[in-house]
């Protein structure tokens, strides 16, 4: 069953995070192309290298969707290993015909080649995140992307606000709801496939959506003087279950980060990308993680990418689940969070690496005893914030006691354990 019959259709839309507003990146470099603002340059380090990572491109796992549609066992071991060793795979024979592809990066080009007063049309408004403009801008302070945007909700269609669906060029929004209900259609595909490889049945990682909402953004990157200077979108994480990116065919500008290395992914004609987002790290407990990744500039051209977000209802609790536990991960490494608030917390902040998802990670004491001192070692995501001698009733000599100690039911003396903590304060 089609998960959006959960829910009822006069469900009202609803809005989400602003963004500050801020210039126009396609208008300042119309204005002088050699141009880079300040407020555009990233600090050294977190500058695009020299580095060419180009052949490691080829590594990135491809998918047959036509495969893994029949069943093919081998095709599902490799997206298995593609969501566990990269995050990240392109998908081929995925079934939306080369037409509507192409439809879509002509409207799309078109639209960003109107004048800045009629794409003001559809500027985003003071309270929500739709609309043209920019997203996740939280302070006057913070170091801007290279781009501009328009963002969508395409589904379930009660969801959208056509006041920001452009109305120019002639036939856009007939053409964003073509391309947006075939991309749609891969994602339930790949998410029934995504379901199989967790061992479930294959409806049932839909179901748990309760309803599969779609999100759409179109990334314009302009292009720009000093491309080593600046970044079209900056590191991070996908908050999303799934999200699917069309490329342009001649124009590589998406990295993603494997093994520390920024490697490009060079597109495939009429390939999507898809990589695995918030929602399915904590679903699988860490065992397919959210991937950073990261858009770079050129200086010969503009580039336009086309994302599709798959997320959760609002009110969707998630955490790890049950049957994702084993012997290497016995605990739950993720906190469960309500989804809707775990997406809009993501949009107040900057968008910084894996930092949105690190913040649902369980705080985790290691208890380490021996007959005469205590340990615990107090850890957030991957950060060891205190090491401390914390025998109860011994605090300054460090002297064991036989009782629990916060809480901590009585374990064996000479044996170290590991437990999972909510909440916990005063650490």
């Amino acid at each position: 069953m089609d998960p959006d019959e959960t829910l009822a259709e006069n469900e009202e839309a609803p809005t989400y995070a602003p963004s500050v507003p801020v210039p126009n990146v396609q208008e300042l470099v119309r204005k002088d192309p050699f141009q880079v603002p300040e407020k555009y340059i990233r600090d050294q380090e977190n500058r695009p290298k020299d580095a060419d990572m180009s052949h490691l491109s080829s590594f990135i796992p491809v998918i047959d969707l036509s495969l893994l549609l029949m069943g093919n066992v081998d095709e599902l071991n490799k997206l298995d290993l593609a969501c566990q060793q990269w995050g990240f795979f392109q998908v081929v024979n995925h079934g939306v015909a080369k037409e509507v592809l192409q439809k879509m990066k002509d409207a799309a080009a078109e639209f960003f080649e109107l004048p800045l007063e009629e794409k003001n049309k559809y500027a985003m408004p003071s309270n929500d995140i739709q609309g043209y403009g920019h997203a996740y801008v939280v302070s006057e302070e913070q170091i801007l992307d290279w781009s501009d945007a328009l963002i969508l909700v395409v589904h379930p269609p009660y969801y959208r606000k056509l006041e920001f669906w452009p109305k120019s060029p002639n036939g856009f929004e007939e053409i964003i709801e073509e391309y947006s209900n075939s991309i749609r259609n891969v994602g339930m595909e790949l998410l029934q496939s995504f379901s199989q490889i967790m061992g479930m049945d294959k409806d049932a990682l839909l179901g748990l959506h309760k309803q599969l909402v779609q999100a759409y953004r179109v990334n314009y990157y302009p292009a720009c003087s000093k491309p080593d200077l600046v970044l079209g979108v900056c590191p991070h994480s996908d908050t999303s279950t799934i999200s699917i990116l069309m490329q342009e065919d001649d124009v590589c500008g998406l990295q993603i980060n494997h093994n520390k290395e920024w490697v490009p992914v060079n597109p495939i004609p009429n390939a999507l990308v898809v990589n695995v987002g918030d929602a399915i790290e904590m679903w699988s407990n860490g065992k397919y993680r959210s991937i950073e990744h990261r858009a770079v500039a050129n200086d010969k051209k503009a580039r336009i990418s086309y994302a599709s977000f798959l997320i959760p209802h609002d009110e969707v609790e998630i955490e790890p689940l049950d049957h994702m536990l084993n012997s290497q991960s016995p605990h739950k490494l993720y906190r469960r969070v309500k989804y809707g608030e775990f997406l809009r917390s993501s949009m107040k902040t900057k968008m910084d690496g894996k930092d949105r998802i690190s913040r649902v990670k369980q705080k985790i004491i290691c208890c380490s005893v021996s007959l005469h001192f205590c340990l615990f070692l107090f850890i957030s995501g991957c950060e060891v914030l205190a090491l401390v001698g914390a025998c109860r009733d011994y605090p300054s000599t460090g002297k064991a006691v036989n009782e629990p100690v916060l809480g901590l039911e009585t374990f064996t003396k000479t044996t170290s354990h590991c437990y999972s903590f909510r909440g916990l304060s005063g650490w």
